[in-house]
């Protein structure tokens, strides 16, 4: 029977040392935080999402995969809710239907953020990589497909509802570390960008940290962030990778307390060495090490603000769309071409237009002056993560991507010119008609610079 199951957090344990950074009372700081968890594992098979050689549904359960909820703020103020997904991506229709089933809980587009962890062993959801197999999906695989989108669904609702259910009073406060296993995967070569370790290239190895304890200062949950794929294993098996890894070692360390990843942007790192579920344990141990040190001895700032959010929906255009004439010579190729091309032209014959770009939400949520979090859709690369904290305060900068939607590849400009899988190659599984046309970047930060607020300007000393 598939379960339904909600870990409300109850006996936790008491760390030492959690209030060595309030330099106000208490009561100044305390808000109400509600941090529930849910399992998403499958009990039948489904196809796995990622990787488009691997078209047999899972061959079994390595590790479970979970969705884990923090609820902040009040009826009163209006509660936010982060949700945090061990999935290769959730589409925006997702979010807008559990806004609807939300709205009348005060729920909010501007204050509801879903972050996907990019697992690539996760059951695939209809929306995302709709052509990454280069095949059409077999009705059955497709009817298991239909199935667990519908129940991954209900479950994020009842994730979310339990999350408000379970509000108390609670702590925040934050801090920075680093783990250091992503390596940029964009190797130059004579013929082009090779995926591929690439030591040289930019990196994003900040690991921040979000504490939520009791106003006592019991420990109860953990968010953490880091800019690297979720593909140190690719076998057929349900597993979380790396994140996954760090959730359970984290939780293991703290028993009762629930431990959430979010990703970076990191769509152009990897995590290495890769290739066996023991090196994303290995990975996600490096990770919960280093959150057992900033729990012990890190820096924390307490956030005191009030939880404000802000959206802004843009359009980023795709370069010059092919001709039908040009669709109809994609379609006789094989693979994932092909099966794009021959989407689009059953668009074009049904008398629909080939969308010319792309919708793309931008949200920033900030805690008063303390912490600004941004939240972008899609897979951004490095680029975006290093810019925006450059050009803010990067000390109070929080950055998140594959959040609420994972349509494709969001390069910057400079992938965007060198070309390869980023820039232009993948667009091809996330049925994209072309690349973008190279003004990305400008429109995302001119969003991102409308959006935050004027008190996180980068400091001028």
């Amino acid at each position: 029977m598939f379960r339904r199951t909600f870990l409300c957090l109850g006996c936790v344990i008491l760390l030492a040392g959690l209030s060595a950074c309030t330099h106000l009372p208490r009561e100044s700081a305390t808000r109400t935080v509600g941090v529930v968890q849910v399992d998403l594992t499958p009990d039948y098979p489904v196809r796995m999402n990622g990787y488009g050689g691997r078209r047999a549904e899972f061959e079994g359960v390595e590790q479970r995969i979970r969705a884990k909820a923090l609820a902040i703020g009040s009826d009163a103020e209006g509660p936010s809710i982060l949700i945090t997904v061990d999935n290769c991506g959730v589409p925006e229709w997702i979010r807008t239907e559990l806004l609807k089933r939300l709205a009348s809980k005060r729920v909010t587009s501007e204050r509801f953020a879903i972050c996907s962890s990019h697992t690539h062993s996760a059951p695939m959801l209809n929306g995302v990589l709709p052509t990454i197999f280069g095949v059409p999906i077999p009705p059955d695989h497709q009817r298991n497909i239909d199935r667990y989108t519908r129940e991954f669904t209900d479950k994020l609702e009842q994730l979310a509802l339990a999350a408000l259910a379970d509000r108390k009073p609670a702590l925040l406060a934050w801090t920075k570390g680093e783990v250091k296993f992503a390596k940029n995967r964009r190797k130059p070569t004579p013929t082009g960008f090779q995926n591929a370790e690439y030591p040289e290239g930019p990196t994003d190895h900040e690991l921040p940290l979000l504490r939520v304890t009791s106003p006592e200062g019991i420990l109860r949950a953990v968010l953490v962030n880091y800019a690297c794929h979720c593909t140190t294993s690719g076998l057929n098996k349900i597993h979380a990778d790396w994140a996954g890894s760090a959730q359970l070692a984290i939780e293991k360390a703290n028993p009762g307390v629930v431990a959430l990843t979010a990703i970076g942007c990191g769509a152009d790192q990897n995590p290495y060495p890769r290739g066996t579920y023991e090196l994303a344990d290995k990975h996600g141990q490096s990770l919960a090490d280093e959150v057992a040190r900033l729990l012990k001895d890190g820096k924390f700032t307490e956030l005191r603000g009030p939880l404000t959010g802000v959206t802004k929906r843009i359009e980023l255009p795709y370069d010059k769309l092919p001709t039908r004439a040009e669709w109809e010579a994609a379609a006789k190729k094989p693979g994932a071409e092909g099966l794009r091309a021959k989407f689009a032209l059953a668009k074009l014959d049904k008398g629909e237009k080939i969308a010319d770009r792309l919708p793309y939400l931008v949200q920033v949520w900030s805690f008063g002056g303390d912490l600004a979090m941004v939240f972008l859709p899609g897979e951004v690369v490095v680029d975006y993560g290093l810019r925006i904290k450059r050009q803010f305060d990067g000390t109070r900068i929080w950055v998140n991507a594959y959040a609420n939607d994972v349509p494709c590849y969001i390069p910057s400009r400079r992938v965007w010119d060198e070309g390869g899988y980023e820039a232009a190659g993948a667009m091809v599984y996330y049925n994209r008609p072309t690349r973008f046309d190279g003004t990305q970047e400008t429109r995302i930060f001119s969003a991102v610079r409308a959006l935050m607020p004027k008190g996180f300007a980068a400091s001028t000393k």
